[in-house]
């Protein structure tokens, strides 16, 4: 028996040591793996999108965000009203349509119109009439059948009879020209219908001051913005200024502070500030609300990176510092702050610096993986 013993342990043990060796063996080539792992490298397709922007010193901006409502350059807006007494027949134009100057907008029957018509009629009537009766005082005149009186009288009476008709159709002229009882409201400028009242069969006096229909030319517009008081000292007639919308995210309008209105409002406590800007693709539209960046430049410069470069995570910002595909780096950064598309850095990078301006939050994922 005790041989048996010895000869089972003699055999145990090579096999305990062989398992052991065979153990410490696959441990070794699971951390092999490890050390050895491969650094990162960007992908050469995303390296052809890559964009790649460099630090620079720039000039230190503070801004201030204004809130306003974008509205008609009120210097191109024309209210069109009607001149006689009527009723609205066909209606042409929608509100938001576009109109060209001379356009006609809509038709009004009106008694007043048939009155100029008749008007001229009889102006016209009695300019042959007096022309006649000159022709033959002055016949007469050269017989000696009529005085020198007479015909001085009947070319005073031509005269007349043309200021007449001249005047009757300066009055039609006034009141859309036409002769056949309608008055023609036609567009003044080209712009935009921005307001409408007329509706069809709706009956108008001509001394009622109510517009029938508004245009307005948007090729500028105007923004009210409203500036609270403790930022009044830090707002100036003439200063640039970066528009947002709602409608058009990530697209910046380039204005101008036109007015500055040195009264508060005594119920909110603002100050007014009117902003001019282009609007030549007519993006802008009346009744939008915007959000006006005032842009303040400081008497320093500091560090700066596209705003695209910033990551934050963990509480804390950061950018990519990048060397080649295989080298960058994740470097911790201290904001000063951000405006537009531009971020002030306070430390942790140096002028010359190169750092990922496009995808980098998917690099940076990428490098932390």
């Amino acid at each position: 028996m005790q041989n048996i013993f010895k000869t089972g342990s003699r055999i145990i043990t090579p096999l305990f040591i062989g398992g052991a060796l065979l153990i410490q063996a696959c441990n070794s080539e699971e951390k092999k793996p490890a050390a050895e792992k491969e650094a990162f490298a960007i992908p050469d397709s995303v390296m052809r999108t890559l964009k790649i922007d460099t630090v620079v010193t720039s000039q230190l901006v503070n801004s201030i965000t204004l809130t306003g409502k974008v509205g008609s350059n009120e210097d191109n807006v024309v209210p069109v009203n009607a001149l006689v007494t009527g009723n609205v027949q066909d209606v042409k134009v929608v509100l938001g349509d576009y109109v060209q100057a001379g356009q006609t907008l809509a038709v009004i029957h009106s008694s007043e119109m048939a009155g100029y018509s008749n008007d001229l009629l009889n102006a016209e009537t009695n300019l042959r009439l007096a022309e006649t009766n000159l022709a033959k005082t002055t016949d007469m005149y050269h017989s000696g059948l009529a005085s020198k009186t007479d015909s001085l009288n009947a070319e005073v009476a031509v005269q007349q009879a043309k200021s007449e008709l001249n005047r009757v159709h300066a009055v039609l002229k006034i009141n859309g020209g036409s002769t056949q009882g309608e008055y023609i409201i036609k567009a003044p400028i080209s712009g935009f219908i921005v307001q409408k009242s007329a509706i069809n069969n709706m009956t108008i006096r001509g001394d009622n001051n109510t517009s029938l229909f508004t245009i307005s030319d948007l090729k500028s517009v105007w923004i009210q913005a409203n500036v609270y008081e403790s930022n009044i000292s830090l707002i100036k007639q003439g200063e640039n200024v970066d528009v947002t919308t709602l409608a058009y995210p990530g697209r910046t309008f380039k204005g101008k502070i036109d007015r500055v209105m040195n009264v508060l409002d005594p119920t909110s406590k603002v100050m007014k500030v009117r902003v001019v800007l282009p609007n030549a693709d007519y993006a802008l539209k009346p009744e939008m609300y915007a959000s006006i960046m005032v842009n303040d430049p400081e008497n320093k410069t500091t560090l700066s990176v596209p705003s695209q470069a910033l990551i934050f995570d963990h509480s804390q910002y950061y950018v990519l510092v990048y060397k080649d595909k295989q080298n960058v780096k994740i470097t911790t950064v201290s904001v000063i702050n951000t405006v537009g598309d531009k971020t002030y850095i306070a430390s942790g990078v140096s002028e010359g610096d190169k750092v990922i301006a496009s995808q980098a939050i998917l690099i940076y994922n990428a490098l932390n993986s």
